[in-house]
């Protein structure tokens, strides 16, 4: 039988096919010298019988009745072979790899004896003597055991080699393996330190239009201040100007609190922020609202606390409008390299899929702070059952103070 398997090897694939050769190679020998019928049958059947115990079902052969039978049957029809034609002496061959191939230790030994007693006493003696009988039995004995030798050493390299390179790919594999999970890493330290980068450039230009724009407009509120009495149509020209200095200095104060809300500048620690929204929503709509903090408490970039912060109140505003809720519980977690925020209620809910292509601003807002920190945004609800959102982005820690 020929077979594809990658891992089977040249002489896998030679010992297999060296029984049917050796049975149908002389058989096609003994019929071109002189046809006969039973010839004929007695090859195909030995080559019908190997092929029924041994190829087709290998698992057969390892109950040690069948195998017993196996080989009876088997040096019988290579007795019968070799009354008929000498010829099929060589046959014997193919016995003897089967004997090492197939019988455990010291039972391939006496296989092999069986199998040189079978071979001489089908061979036509033509008057040899017990003692020649004898001589032979032992010199065929030797001779195909060092043959079976030979063999079972090249077997056992060669299941030796099949192991080493099963092992190779085995480890090769888990290289792939590995140098896959060290790009996905860099990937996504690289998409860590992007965001990082952009994040602290917003805050390096909130930084300076606090400290040149903000700054140079108070100065000139304050001197405009300082100016005492003037004519009438100069004080109006005075307070228009008074005027616009004031709202800009509004306008670029808002630019530079936008990147961190009053409240988490005042306040500090997000968890508290947090308890302290719950508490003053909970108190304005009647529904209790509980915060929960897991994890070790610590500062984080100002966009981090801010998408979060963002999404909290975004959130306890969708419950109050929409969900009617009994209860509503937050819970902040603090990891290694994320922190998430779950808000959960026990309202209303809705179906997100029929939703997802109506989502209001609010949710809207929300996915684009939380995915703009390469984290992830997800929302869990169903009719009657409440709603969970959930956002999770990384724990990029807060910059240094830069002082005044």
């Amino acid at each position: 039988m020929v077979t594809t398997d990658p891992g089977l090897t040249r002489w896998d694939r030679v010992q297999a096919a060296l029984p049917y050769l050796l049975v149908l190679l002389p058989a096609l020998f003994a019929l071109l010298r002189e046809w006969r019928l039973e010839v004929l049958v007695l090859a195909l059947f030995a080559v019908a019988w190997h092929w029924l115990m041994v190829t087709s079902h290998p698992g057969w052969i390892a109950r040690p009745v069948v195998l017993i039978a196996y080989f009876a049957v088997l040096l019988a029809v290579i007795g019968v072979l070799v009354r008929i034609d000498n010829v099929f002496t060589v046959t014997g061959l193919g016995a003897f790899v089967q004997c090492f191939a197939l019988l455990p230790g010291l039972w391939a030994y006496g296989g092999v004896a069986v199998t040189v007693g079978v071979l001489i006493a089908a061979r036509p003696q033509l008057g040899r003597t017990p003692v020649e009988l004898l001589g032979s039995f032992v010199v065929g004995v030797l001779a195909a055991s060092t043959v079976g030798l030979v063999i079972k050493a090249i077997s056992d390299q060669n299941d030796q080699r099949k192991m080493m390179i099963a092992e190779l790919r085995e480890t090769s594999a888990k290289l792939v393996a590995l140098a896959d999970d060290n790009a996905n890493l860099q990937a996504q330290l690289l998409t860590r330190a992007r965001e990082a980068g952009v994040l602290e450039e917003r805050q390096r230009m909130a930084r300076e239009i606090h400290d040149t724009v903000a700054q140079g407009l108070t100065a000139i509120l304050t001197q405009l201040e300082a100016v005492g009495d003037v004519p009438p149509p100069a004080r109006a020209r005075l307070d228009t100007v008074q005027a616009m200095a004031r709202e800009s200095l509004t306008e670029a104060r808002r630019s530079v609190q936008a990147l961190r809300p009053a409240s988490l500048q005042h306040e500090g620690a997000l968890a508290t922020v947090l308890e302290k929204l719950a508490a003053t929503w909970s108190r304005n709509t009647g529904v209790p609202a509980a915060v929960s903090i897991t994890g070790d408490p610590r500062p984080l970039h100002a966009e981090v606390e801010t998408a979060l912060l963002r999404v909290a109140q975004e959130a306890l505003a969708n419950v109050s409008k929409h969900a009617s809720a009994g209860r509503v519980g937050l819970t902040l977690s603090y990891m290694d390299d994320v922190v998430a925020l779950d808000v959960r209620d026990d309202g209303a809910g809705f179906a997100p899929a029929a939703a997802s292509h109506g989502e209001g601003f609010g949710l809207v807002a929300m996915r684009q702070r939380v995915t703009r920190l390469a984290g992830s945004f997800a929302i869990e609800s169903a009719p009657g059952q409440g709603t969970g959102v959930s956002a999770t982005v990384p724990a990029i820690p807060a910059d240094p103070d830069p002082g005044p």
